[in-house]
């Protein structure tokens, strides 16, 4: 099979569970910023942006080491895979009893002394997905992308259920009617801690489903040795996705801290920002899909003869659809917009920021494969550190003068500098024949067409729709045109 098809086809499979499986929760975006205030939807977004520093530490860059180690022959596949499994249930066993025991003094520093339930059900959901994740990781190598599929589908939609049934069912039954039993499940005074509650019943379903994989390590032995090596090997890892937390997650975790109101109109406006954030989701969420195809298929690969021009090609088509997804909402802002509650609206200015930044890194996801595959893992914990450090400086300038717009802008800024650094080194110590400037140039293209309708629409605010189809049109065109046909005649000649 075509290894470009393979690709494609492993990318849209994992795309039906984390692309639509995803987007059925990013449609209770409207639900949660139509029935919560901005500064009780910050809430959700301040502990989901802790929970994703923690969840880079309690997985010890080990899901990445499994895939390095099983791809090679000193250790069998079981044997990789039951050390691996067996390190992560310990590590989180462990964090999960210090959190219950310390559950009371963190929400006060946190400041939600009334909410210290919010830290133990965030905790038990991270522990539960660290575990989960690895099990999925072994179906993720083995290609049984349907079943990884299957069991992420039912996972978000118990999640998604669970939290319209609490948030819209239980909710209204209590406000009409407190004597009913979907009343009874109602409780005010938790409010918000109804989407963790959701989450934590969705994750521990989940992993119910996952135990015929869970089980598999307990009949092969722990190596040492192979610890050993795995943790040299995955340990910088740890520093690489702390540093992309602090990338992705850090402006949601220090907004309240940041900006230069009180408690009460940092967090309106933290939930403001997070709200807008999600309508950047698409993107995200294709990138997610892609990064589950592409990890193991760049380590398969990576031995074949024309990898590194096969590599080339996957960037160009990535960008391609990331473009895409950038005119898409972009062009139809003023239809997206309305995901969101009226109140938090006043954001949308930053959705074109933050999705052209969401583009860049899924650009440096690429690139990361020259680190990866020579083992030079120290090298790319490097560029991440650098973009982590960028962001915080950023952060802790703009956000106190330009607010959450200065978040964005951190954003973009840290993961330019990520891609041309990672480009640099990727040239050096494992050069890819990427074809730059049509990259660049479609990137440039796609802002030319989102500045060319900002004024079309200015002119003429009534027919926003019929620009945006126009616009977009052209651009896929365009792509048919550059790269369609001479892909449909290199396939037609093989």
């Amino acid at each position: 099979m075509n290894p470009l098809k393979k690709l494609a086809s492993q990318t849209a499979i994992y795309g039906i569970s984390s692309v639509f499986g995803r987007f059925l929760n990013y449609l209770l975006v409207p639900l949660l910023t139509y029935s919560f205030a901005p500064a009780e939807y910050g809430v959700i977004a301040e502990f989901y942006a802790y929970m994703g520093f923690l969840a880079v530490v309690l997985m010890f860059g080990l899901e990445t080491g499994y895939f390095r180690f099983r791809a090679g022959s000193e250790w069998s596949e079981n044997s990789v895979y039951s050390t691996v499994l067996r390190v992560v249930i310990v590590v989180n066993g462990l964090f999960l009893l210090l959190i219950y025991l310390q559950r009371e003094p963190l929400a006060d520093l946190l400041r939600h002394a009334d909410h210290a339930n919010y830290v133990w059900w965030s905790a038990a959901i991270l522990a539960l997905d660290s575990i989960g994740a690895i099990a999925f990781a072994r179906l993720r190598a083995e290609n049984r992308a349907a079943q990884f599929a299957t069991i992420k589908l039912i996972e978000i939609g118990i999640n998604v259920g669970l939290t319209i049934f609490f948030i819209s069912v239980c909710r209204h039954a209590f406000e009409t009617n407190s004597d009913s039993l979907f009343a009874t499940l109602w409780n005010s005074s938790i409010g918000v801690g109804f989407v963790f509650i959701a989450n934590l019943i969705a994750s521990l379903l989940k992993l119910v489903l996952l135990i015929p994989q869970l089980r598999i390590a307990f009949f092969s032995t722990f190596d040492t040795v192979l610890f050993r090596r795995l943790l040299r090997y995955s340990l910088p890892m740890v520093v690489i996705g702390f540093a992309g937390i602090i990338n992705e997650m850090l402006d949601r975790a220090a907004l309240k801290y940041l900006l230069p109101f009180d408690d009460a109109t940092n967090m309106a406006q933290l939930g403001i920002y997070s709200a807008c954030y999600k309508l950047s989701i698409l993107m995200a969420l294709f990138i997610q899909a892609f990064r589950y195809a592409a990890e193991p298929f760049f380590f398969n690969y990576a031995k074949q003869q024309d990898a590194r021009q096969i590599y080339a090609l996957v960037l160009n088509w990535f960008v391609i659809c990331c473009v895409f997804l950038f005119l898409l909402v972009t062009l139809y802002i003023d239809v997206f917009q309305y995901f969101v509650g009226a109140t938090y609206r006043e954001g949308m200015h930053v959705v074109p920021v933050l999705l052209f930044a969401s583009l860049l890194l899924g650009i440096y996801v690429n690139l990361s494969i020259w680190y990866k595959l020579t083992d030079r893992t120290l090298l790319g914990a490097g560029v991440s550190l650098i973009g982590a450090v960028i962001t915080v400086l950023l952060l802790f300038w703009w956000v106190p003068i330009y607010g959450y717009q200065g978040a964005a802008w951190a954003h973009l800024i840290c993961y330019g500098t990520m891609v041309m650094l990672s480009y640099l080194l990727g040239r050096h110590y494992y050069p890819v024949p990427y074809q730059l400037w049509r990259i660049v140039g479609y990137m440039a293209f796609a802002v030319a067409l989102y500045l060319c309708n900002q004024w079309l629409i200015q002119i003429a605010p009534w027919s926003f729709v019929f620009t945006a189809t126009g616009l977009l049109t052209l651009f896929v065109f365009t792509v048919f045109i550059a790269d369609g046909l001479p892909l449909l005649r290199q396939s037609r000649q093989h």
